[in-house]
């Protein structure tokens, strides 16, 4: 099998900008350990929204900002499975 035909894939954050209310939406081709963490303009880690094995298909993950205290400004979330990584960057408007 091609591994570069790898379907995993991290869409962009819906809305965005948002407040405070937006989805992560993501695909797995296979069944993965599954990891999706959110960190500041400075690398910080501010929370893990996902972190256990999933089967193949679509997953949306609600986050809200309020929740987290997030104040204005840049933020990115992070999918990690198996060696795939990838990021997206999110803006809050409070």
């Amino acid at each position: 099998k091609n591994e570069s035909m790898q379907m995993n894939l991290l869409y962009q954050n819906y809305p965005n900008p948002y407040n405070p209310e937006t989805t992560i939406t993501y695909r797995l081709e296979h069944y993965s350990p599954v990891l999706l963490k959110v960190y500041d303009v400075l690398g910080k880690e501010i929370t893990t929204l996902v972190n256990e094995r999933q089967a193949q298909g679509e997953y949306h993950c609600p986050l809200n900002s309020s929740a987290l205290q997030l104040s204005s400004g840049v933020y990115f979330y992070q999918l990690t499975v198996g060696t795939f990584i990838q990021t997206k960057k999110m803006i809050v408007l409070q």
